[in-house]
């Protein structure tokens, strides 16, 4: 199957495109780079990367003809919460205009089957039980709110233009290729899992801030929900193939249906590492909820899919083996020049 895959060059969606190579799709990746690593990809010789924005509407629709391309894994976006808060303007021009104009592409093209990368971010502070997809919604940041208003906007592309998609709620992507060769290496990285590992994997233990120890949870530190970057892979193209015999907008949760607190995944760092981490505590960050754990029985029933890889230990393992290969991330990898 011929497939575009945007932000594919990114950490979620380079291990995506090793996901779809393996299956023996002809991939085509479109990443402007500003996040992405054309290293990530460099294992890849079958892949195309074209470096444009999705917001290119020539681009993008002269690549959607020419390479005849059946199938859109859309995962371009900006996507961190606290730059989100004080560059709102900037998430709803990169996430929100970006996507218009890469579905008005598939619109033109005839393309007609779209796998998008929501969020949980979308629920906003929910409350304490497993969100499910029919909750209502209020985000409490404008990278949530972006995407909700994406979501609608497909759910609109499908009644005017016949555009089937599937948007799949990421909770908290973690983990790593099994092989060591793909990881997260975000600048500036936000996420916790590998910012405790690289301060580790570089010989630089630095104290590791715990943002809001004040949370209405068991130890004070706030729940998420971890699934592994190889279950979220496998599943965007199970939905893909799904898609061609449901017609439809669809939206469905992609957890664990577990929830870790920060406290536990500190802990489970300082056991598959071997060292003992020190922790600073700090104000909550804007925008964080308290808890985001899925209720994941809408995608077992619909697409009968279940996550395979997710065990939080598991998860940790496979991100050490990369950071410890990859200290530097893709451009240093050992430390290297």
């Amino acid at each position: 199957m011929r497939v575009l895959v945007t932000g594919g060059a990114g950490y979620i969606g380079s291990h995506l495109v090793a996901h779809l190579v393996q299956q023996g799709d002809e991939v085509t990746v479109v990443d402007n780079l500003r996040q992405g690593h054309a290293a990530a990809l460099a294992g890849f010789p079958s892949v195309s990367l074209v470096t444009a924005d999705i917001g290119d509407r020539a681009t993008i629709g002269d690549l959607l003809v020419h390479r005849g391309i059946e199938a859109v894994y859309h995962l371009a976006a900006s996507s961190l919460v606290s730059q989100s808060m004080a560059d709102p303007l900037g998430y709803y021009r990169n996430n929100v205009a970006g996507t218009e104009a890469l579905v008005a592409a598939m619109v033109n093209a005839k393309v007609s089957r779209l796998v998008f990368s929501s969020t949980a971010a979308v629920y906003g502070d929910a409350g304490g039980g497993p969100l499910t997809e029919g909750m209502a919604l209020s985000p409490t940041n404008p990278y949530g709110e972006t995407k909700w208003v994406i979501e609608r906007m497909l759910a609109w592309a499908w009644r005017a233009h016949g555009v089937r998609s599937v948007c799949l709620r990421y909770f908290n992507a973690a983990g790593a290729h099994p092989g060591g060769t793909l990881g997260e290496d975000h600048a500036p990285e936000t996420h916790l899992i590998p910012t405790l590992l690289r301060s580790v994997a570089r010989g630089q233990p630095d104290p590791v801030t715990i943002y809001g120890t004040d949370y209405p949870t068991p130890d004070g530190t706030a729940i998420r929900d971890y699934i592994h970057v190889m279950d979220l892979a496998e599943v965007h193209q199970v939905a893909c193939q799904w898609l061609a015999e449901e017609d439809g907008a669809f939206i469905f949760n992609v957890g664990s249906g577990t929830g870790y607190s920060v406290r536990q995944v500190v802990d489970v760092v300082g056991q598959v590492t071997g060292q003992r981490l020190r922790v600073i505590e700090g104000a909550r960050r804007a925008g964080d909820p308290a808890q985001l754990i899925a209720s994941t029985d809408r995608i077992h029933q619909e697409l009968g899919w279940r996550p395979h890889a997710s065990d939080l230990a598991y998860i940790v393992e496979t991100a050490w083996r990369w950071h410890q290969q990859f200290p530097h991330g893709f451009r240093d990898p050992m430390g290297g020049a």
